[in-house]
């Protein structure tokens, strides 16, 4: 997918952050990078440190076998990089909503994300065998995206390229990018390949900081924010599940 055709997959207000992406750029406190040195970061070590509560919150999820939606179920933009059940996301938190029943069952890693400064939207990223995202990159440079591996196949390869750099994951440890650089992930191997997924605001220099905020803040209260909720309450709705997610 282009740059062009990702970009046209979301609302108008993404356009407007699209074209603040240079004042972001020069008011952050890390230089420009496609992936970051997660050590810049103080949250990154604290998720490092507990990696193994956050692996026992999904090793207590999956024991349950209920289901768990698809990316394009809860947000149908991801239509454009995903149609199957290939893909799929247990949320915590969604544009700073919190999906109370989900992190009753996963408390130690709602905990952890509750105390990263900024953190906005978190969950368990379950990628299947075989499974390829094609190339795309994210609607705004405002928030930076962290992974933290839970779950890497030992057989395989499985890997993301951000930019031109190619990463892989390793559990128990974070890597920080850009989603705003075009990137495309495979797991060409045999087992699933689970992260926990979180985009967390971008330090940056006040005033932009401020501005930065408060357009997430009217991303999440916009209409596209609340449909996301509403998607995600439905999906576990039809399934006999109160997600509680508001």
């Amino acid at each position: 997918m282009s740059e062009h055709e990702a970009s046209a997959a979301y609302p108008w207000h993404f356009h407007v952050l699209h074209a603040l992406e240079r004042l972001n750029a020069r008011y952050s406190l890390q230089a420009p990078a496609a992936v970051y040195d997660s050590a810049l970061f103080a949250w990154a070590a604290s998720l490092e440190a507990n990696w193994m509560q956050v692996r026992a919150d999904l090793r207590h999820v999956q024991a349950q076998r209920e289901p768990v939606p698809s990316f394009q179920d809860i947000s149908p933009e991801a239509a454009a990089l995903t149609t199957d059940d290939r893909w799929k996301t247990y949320m915590l938190y969604a544009y700073g909503a919190r999906a109370d029943r989900n992190c009753r069952q996963c408390p130690a890693t709602a905990a952890l994300c509750q105390a990263i400064p900024g953190m906005k939207t978190a969950f368990f990223s379950i990628l299947a065998p075989g499974k390829h995202i094609p190339p795309h990159r994210g609607p705004y440079n405002g928030l930076l995206r962290a992974h933290l591996g839970l779950v890497v196949p030992e057989r395989g390869d499985c890997r993301m390229r951000v930019g031109d750099q190619i990463v892989r994951w390793r559990e128990g440890e974070v890597l920080v990018f850009d989603d705003s650089v075009e990137h495309e992930v495979w797991n060409d191997s045999d087992e699933e390949r689970v992260v926990l997924f979180l985009d967390v605001a971008r330090p940056m220099r006040a005033p932009v900081s401020w501005l930065n905020e408060a357009l997430i803040r009217f991303v999440a209260a916009s209409p596209y924010g609340r449909r996301i909720v509403r998607r995600f309450n439905t999906w576990y709705e039809r399934h006999g599940i109160d997600a509680g997610a508001r």
